[in-house]
């Protein structure tokens, strides 16, 4: 079989990268060049390919959709939270004013540690929430 001679120009550490796998796997740079080649312009392997690259964006595309739904219901979340609290809430008159700031700070400082706490659990709190609502979803693994 006769074979075409061809001269080619390619970035140097491609060129170092090729060797080092040539003297590797005991072959010519040529035949690893040349099987690239064969596998990059065979229909098979572009088809391949293409069906693999259609498959991971279609898995990509879930994960966003749920991430975007995620993130929708957090903001939501805190906007009714926000409402809520400044619909029951009563202002603090200004002569406890400095009380209820380090009162605040308590409080705050106790929530940041127990998120810490419920964070290394690894349990999300929502899931919990939905399987205390919708009993049965933790046993057939659905997502909220």
């Amino acid at each position: 079989m006769s074979r075409a001679r061809l001269n080619l120009f390619i970035q140097p550490e491609h060129a170092k990268r090729l060797n080092e796998l040539a003297i590797k796997k005991g072959v010519s740079k040529s035949s690893i060049i040349a099987a690239a080649l064969a596998s990059w312009l065979s229909p098979e392997s572009g088809d391949q390919r293409e069906i693999a690259m259609a498959k991971r964006l279609d898995r990509l595309s879930r994960q966003f959709e749920r991430l975007e739904r995620d993130q929708n219901i957090l903001i939501e979340t805190v906007a009714l939270y926000i409402r809520y609290y400044l619909t029951v809430s009563t202002p603090v008159p200004e002569a406890h004013q400095d009380a209820a700031r380090a009162h605040g700070k308590l409080r705050f400082t106790q929530f940041v540690e127990q998120l810490g706490r419920h964070l290394q659990r690894g349990r999300s709190l929502v899931r919990e929430a939905y399987e205390d609502v919708r009993p049965g979803a933790a046993d057939t693994g659905e997502r909220p």
